[in-house]
């Protein structure tokens, strides 16, 4: 917190309560380098995080989709559903600190790609044909290659 007197970002917190009826927090700080003291007050942000989808309309963000998204593409595959839901639960963490309102859906996908590839081939294989939209065997044959060359290179 920036002191309102002399710009320092040296600040401490000196006392905290709730203040209007329990919606925010009222602190009282101290400037630790002129020694000023002032009042903050911190409100809960209310507004939702907002994905960008191909077409550019937002929706809201729902962690259900994501996770229907990853339980499909893990259909039938030895991973548990504890696995399942810290990787959700990683995913949406990094979605998070990166402290933006909107975020295209294409970053989302890619996060869970990364973590898929991370977790299972398969059921990376499997979002990334649905994500990518493939349109025919041979640009499934191209992300194939593509995750064969990287994994090769990772074992080199």
């Amino acid at each position: 917190m920036k002191c309102p007197y002399c710009s320092a970002s040296e600040t401490k917190v000196i006392d905290s309560r709730s203040a209007d009826d329990n919606n925010s927090i009222r602190r009282r700080r101290q400037c630790e380098v002129c020694g000023k003291r002032f009042t903050t007050y911190e409100k809960l942000e209310t507004m939702p995080l907002m994905i960008i989808k191909k077409d550019n309309s937002r929706e809201t963000y729902d962690r259900s989709k994501m996770e229907k998204g990853i339980l499909l593409s893990c259909h039938k595959r030895p991973i548990s559903s504890q696995k399942i839901s810290k990787m959700i639960d990683e995913i949406e963490n990094q979605i998070f600190t990166m402290e933006e309102k909107e975020i295209p859906a294409s970053t989302v996908g890619e996060l869970v790609m990364k973590k898929l590839k991370d977790v299972d081939e398969v059921a990376y294989v499997r979002f990334a044909s649905v994500y990518r939209e493939f349109k025919d065997v041979n640009a499934f044959m191209e992300e194939l290659e593509r995750f064969l060359n990287n994994k090769q290179e990772t074992l080199c």
